[in-house]
């Protein structure tokens, strides 16, 4: 086993969009499993915007689940706005967050692991790799159209097409999630991903 040390970033809107594109639901459960094998598994983020003001989101959950189940979860309140046809908009980008956690924890990794085929963090990836971090980047080119801008895919060390990791991560939907041996029995079982 690599002694590699490794953190995930997961851009939760984007990774939820690109399942959908492929038509499958991520386990998180199996997918730190994946990523732990892989490595040291340092930390895991997962960021998403909330709307605060509602009496329930579908998101509350999930956020919930992983917060007990082995990841940092960021979260910050999503603006709702109206759109200039008349319809009524959510805008939460954690773009931000997750490139000043990733900046900050650069020198305790070997390679970063950014759940995101968002253009705007090539420039993320080229300072991580400034730093001496190899980044692998998450994403898809199998959907139409693909899911990964061109910028971040040519700037990162290595890029996984999310659909080869279908069959590692993918929930299964026939059985109902049951809780593992020693697992914190105040937490549910992980939730359905809700729709953004």
């Amino acid at each position: 086993m690599t002694t590699e040390r490794i953190a995930l970033f997961i851009d939760g809107s984007n990774l939820y969009a690109t399942a959908k594109a492929l038509a499958f639901e991520v386990d998180y459960r199996r997918l730190l499993k994946e990523f732990a094998s892989r490595g040291r598994l340092i930390r895991a983020f997962y960021y998403t915007a909330i709307l605060e003001d509602q009496e329930f989101s579908s998101l509350r959950p999930l956020v919930d689940w992983l917060d007990y189940n082995g990841y940092r979860v960021v979260t910050k309140p999503a603006k709702e706005f109206v759109d200039a046809t008349g319809r009524r908009k959510l805008k939460g980008n954690m773009d931000l967050e997750l490139a000043i956690d990733a900046l900050e924890l650069a020198a305790h990794i070997d390679r970063a692991v950014i759940f995101s085929g968002d253009g705007d963090f090539r420039t993320l990836v080229e300072a991580l790799q400034r730093r001496g971090v190899c980044v692998t980047v998450v994403s898809t080119l199998v959907s139409q159209p693909p899911m990964v801008a061109d910028e971040l895919r040519r700037q990162c060390d290595e890029f996984i097409d999310l659909s080869t990791l279908m069959t590692k991560l993918g929930r299964e939907h026939h059985e109902r999630p049951e809780r593992r041996a020693g697992e914190d029995r105040r937490a549910p079982a992980q939730p359905a991903s809700p729709a953004l």
